[in-house]
């Protein structure tokens, strides 16, 4: 995809200038020529803002390095740090009492509480069952994982009766809990004739041809009765599935969970991006033997009490993830030959396709409010937060589009973010609609903003450190005092062990415990499962509780996770380098052979764990950490890097396309990235792995080409 065509001075891959002038465009009734003309002004205002953020990054960091190096080998004195921060403009003045100003948000986000999917814009099938998970049945999730430890073993063909009753049994506690009865009576003695009475008459809401319709904690539930099933023909109500509102919301991530280098890759994002928008995205696969095709699911509809209709949403209200700040992309040349700043144009292009859904054109709604939500990773302070709200801005007069229209959702993902939480959210705090805690890279910034200060705890134990804590705690506790409850979502981050979903039950309640109305999952079946724990706690209450509590200080926030006169032994060491290398080459090999951007890969103990760079990023810079403060030597590092190269490539054994690493590691492009992501750990902006990522990767295509 090397053609390009020029377009008021703009150098635009003509694939995607075509797809934006006829599938963008001309549905919204657009001028292509006013477009690109906008387009290139607004890069012209802007571009050279993103740089000097970017410099201003460098600038700061060297800064930091610098006073770390000066007083290495000397204690930490925190008070000097924190005044230090300040003068150097890292720490900002707190901008005082205020409210957000945000409106014209969907209840999902602002006046309900539940699960929200991340799902890669690159697969049409994991998009489409991700927008599709609004809805799962709580029998399928019971069944078909380990959420039920204390029922028989899944079976390996058939239907296990046994296993089947236990589901059952969970189903009927969990209605008990829900939507409890009077008079101590349990959904267990229910026959299915007139409804039970309930505690609380306002929990039923209505019913259709095959189910009764109920709400909890503003969820729904629906209890399916269908005697002619094979479930609802043994129970004695004639139950044949529990079905909850699940994934509320879901992020279609253009930035993390992809591997997106150039204008074909960028190009395909966005056609997915338009098919959610247009209602017309399909997915054929084989799945049993068969043919099958997914598409988007239809809203669902009720018959209330009094007769009226109820229609619910069939498909999670769909966020689209943009990139951050840092990367380029050559899909758009600038006049002065260099690539545009690959978040300026998802800012564009995206809320164009978005725009789609304002003007109606889409078989369905996704916005009942009329808005364009758009999630803005890795923004470094209030400086950067304001340069996006002035982007929106100008986006929103390319599109013209009313104030306000494009909504951001501020990843609290970087350490000057943190630090800086108020600042950032007053910078947006008209069209912010959610901050949400990033924990792998906020690590990965940790461990790259105190580089110099001295040798990290083993990765671990950081989740034991004290500005874990505080990061989780304030990030709750700011967005409170700014008005987030009930217009805002304040979310939590991924559960990353996809198979361990009894696990997950058991620890994920914390995140609406701690007042955070969603937090991501990594599957359909594991939104349902987490959809329990919001029947469990009201979060909006729990909100209430946590608001009085107050704000944590900065003073733990700051606090550095150095290991401070730690002696690992060799075996620990050993042990630390290969839980690294494993994780880190088991990503890197298929992001940078497979072009797939997110996935399950085993890690040492051959748990398949979900990463991404996020986690990569933490991964490369412990080891370069390691390997700077003399933890380590470079032999030890390589001689873990080629040994867990050949244990990931036994892991990928049975894949007819995996292309080994081992033994000729100089052949390997993945390798020899994997090694660069670590020796060269160090000098990366920020501790970032895009860089290297996308370089190798062009360079993957082109031999493959």
């Amino acid at each position: 995809m090397d053609k390009t065509v020029e377009r008021a001075g703009l150098q635009v891959e003509a694939r995607l200038a075509d797809f934006i002038e006829h599938d963008v465009l001309a549905p919204l009734g657009r001028d292509g020529a006013k477009f690109w003309a906008d387009f290139a002004a607004l890069c012209t205002r802007f571009v050279p803002r993103n740089r000097e953020l970017l410099a201003r990054r460098d600038i700061l960091q060297a800064q930091i390095d610098a006073w770390h190096q000066e007083r290495r080998g000397k204690p930490h004195d925190e008070a000097a740090y924190r005044a230090f921060l300040e003068q150097i403009g890292y720490l900002v003045s707190d901008p005082g009492d205020f409210t957000i100003g945000t409106q014209n948000v969907d209840r999902e986000i602002a006046a309900l509480a539940g699960p929200q999917l991340v799902v890669p814009s690159l697969n049409e099938r994991f998009a489409l069952n991700a927008a599709n998970a609004r809805w799962g049945s709580l029998y399928d999730a019971w069944y078909g994982t380990d959420a039920l430890p204390a029922a028989p073993a899944a079976p390996g063909k058939g239907y296990d009766p046994a296993r089947g009753a236990a589901v059952v049994a969970a189903g009927r506690a969990f209605l008990d809990l829900a939507i409890p009865l009077e008079a101590g009576d349990d959904w267990a003695e229910w026959d299915g004739g007139d409804l039970p009475l309930l505690c609380d008459p306002r929990q039923y809401l209505g019913r259709s041809e095959g189910g009764l319709l109920f709400c909890n904690n503003g969820l729904h539930i629906e209890i399916v009765i269908d005697s002619s099933h094979p479930v609802g023909s043994e129970d004695r109500a004639g139950i044949a599935d529990i079905v909850l509102e699940s994934a509320l919301t879901t992020i279609v991530d253009l930035e993390d969970s992809v591997a997106a280098v150039d204008a074909e890759d960028k190009l395909h994002a966005y056609r997915n991006w338009l098919g959610l928008m247009r209602g017309d995205l399909t997915a054929s696969f084989a799945k049993g033997g068969a043919e099958q095709t997914r598409s988007l699911e239809p809203d669902r509809r009720w018959t209330a009490t009094d007769g009226s209709p109820i229609d619910v949403p069939g498909r999670s209200l769909l966020f689209v993830r943009n990139v951050g700040h840092l990367m380029t992309n050559p899909a758009i040349r600038l006049a002065d030959g260099s690539e545009i700043p690959e978040g300026i144009m998802d800012a564009v292009i995206t809320s164009a396709i978005g725009a789609h859904d304002i003007a109606g054109l889409g078989r369905y709604r996704n916005s009942r409010c009329g808005s364009i939500y758009i999630v803005k990773p890795k923004m470094h302070g209030p400086e950067e937060c304001g340069f996006t709200n002035d982007l929106f801005d100008a986006v929103e007069d390319l599109l013209e589009l009313p104030r306000h229209t494009v909504k951001v959702g501020v990843m609290d993902e970087e350490r000057r973010t943190s630090a800086n939480l108020s600042a950032c959210i007053h910078a947006v705090r008209d069209r912010v609609v959610f901050i949400n805690t990033g924990f792998l890279d906020r690590t990965g910034d940790e461990m790259h903003t105190s580089m110099q200060a001295g040798a990290m705890v083993r990765k671990g134990a950081m989740k034991q450190s004290k500005w874990i804590d505080a990061y989780e705690k304030r990030n709750v506790a700011i967005g409170l005092q700014h008005g987030f409850s009930g217009k805002a979502q304040i979310g939590k981050g991924m559960w990353a062990a996809p198979d361990r979903m009894h696990a997950m039950l058991i620890e994920k309640i914390a995140h609406p415990c701690t007042g955070a109305n969603t937090a991501w999952v990594p599957s359909p079946t594991a939104a349902t499962l987490h959809a329990l724990h919001y029947h469990q706690v009201d979060v909006f209450e729990r909100q209430r509780e946590v608001e009085l509590l107050g704000i944590p200080g900065l003073e733990d926030l700051l606090t550095i996770p150095l290991a401070e006169g730690t002696n690992w032994s060799e075996a620990e060491i050993r042990d630390e380098l290969e839980n690294n290398a494993q994780g880190l080459l088991g990503y890197v090999v298929r992001w940078i052979d497979a072009g797939v951007g997110c996935s399950k890969v085993p890690d040492i103990n051959d748990i398949g764990l979900m990463e991404d760079r996020a986690t990569l990023r933490i991964s490369s810079q412990h080891m370069a950490n390691w390997l700077l403060h003399g933890v380590c030597t470079r032999d030890q590092v390589m001689d873990a890097l080629k040994r867990m190269a050949a244990r990931v490539d036994a892991q990928n054994a049975s894949d007819p396309l995996y292309e080994p690493m081992a033994p000729d590691f100089d052949k390997s492009m993945a390798f020899q990235a994997a090694c660069e992501l670590v020796f060269k750990g160090v000098e990366q902006p920020n501790g970032y792995t895009e860089p290297l990522l996308h370089a190798w990767r062009q360079r993957k295509k082109a031999a493959s080409a």
